[in-house]
């Protein structure tokens, strides 16, 4: 079995080759190493390799592997990919560096209003449903101007509007895989045309890493090919 820091420099190299077809230029696409489900243990061999980013699902999860690698706090970046519920915000408001899942206003007034002071801004992402599935989270696209706007107007010094996140149906093949992506980015654009400055688009996973590196993603995350199947 290989080890974490031998997967990341695969996963690396399938980045690089996917940048270099796209013409991207090197460092333009950030990793994301989803941990959810993963040991403390797992993190730290990542962190060991140099993997800083780190994606978690589930609150309750995240916050015991937040304590139990609490000596190394300052050289992780914690993002929450999952679904958040509103009597979790505050949790989240003071100890994650990232909220990807955000698709209604109400959740980032709360993030807003629960982040201390002495940190810096919440990085907030907008999760959209590009694929229009009815049990996905997300923001319907037409619905997207609206919600953006209102979460721009939020204070500044507590969260700040990043890009955006989608979690697309799976798709074989990399002209249906890229579709979804490309959704992603063309809704991103429109937002930057209307006088936003967002610099993520958070897609892509372990199955279709180069449809969304051809896309644009910005911040991939990806699990399995770092820590093997759950």
């Amino acid at each position: 079995m290989e080890s974490i820091a031998q997967a990341l420099q695969q996963v690396a190299r399938r980045i690089e080759v996917a940048a270099a077809a796209a013409a991207r230029p090197p460092g333009s696409v950030a990793l994301l190493a989803v941990s959810k489900t993963q040991p403390a243990a797992a993190v730290r061999a990542a962190l060991a390799a140099g993997q800083r980013a780190f994606g978690e699902n589930y609150v309750q999860e995240a916050l015991a592997k937040m304590a139990a690698l609490a000596d190394v706090r300052a050289q992780l970046e914690w993002h929450l990919i999952g679904p958040l519920q509103s009597n979790k915000t505050r949790a989240v408001a003071e100890a994650f560096d990232w909220v990807h899942s955000v698709d209604r206003l109400k959740l980032a007034q709360r993030l807003a209003e629960q982040r201390p002071a002495w940190l810096p801004p919440l990085n907030i992402c907008l999760q959209v449903n590009v694929s229009g599935e009815a049990s996905k989270s997300g923001v319907q696209p037409e619905e997207l101007p609206a919600l953006a706007r209102a979460v721009a107007a939020l204070p500044a010094e507590r969260v700040r509007l990043r890009g955006l996140m989608s979690i697309p149906e799976p798709a074989e093949g990399l002209d249906a895989q890229r579709a979804p992506h490309r959704r992603l980015r063309e809704l991103l654009a429109a937002l930057n045309d209307a006088g936003y400055a967002l610099d993520t688009l958070s897609m892509g996973m372990s199955a279709d890493l180069e449809a969304a590196v051809a896309e644009g993603a910005t911040l991939l995350r990806i699990g399995t090919a770092i820590f093997g199947a759950r």
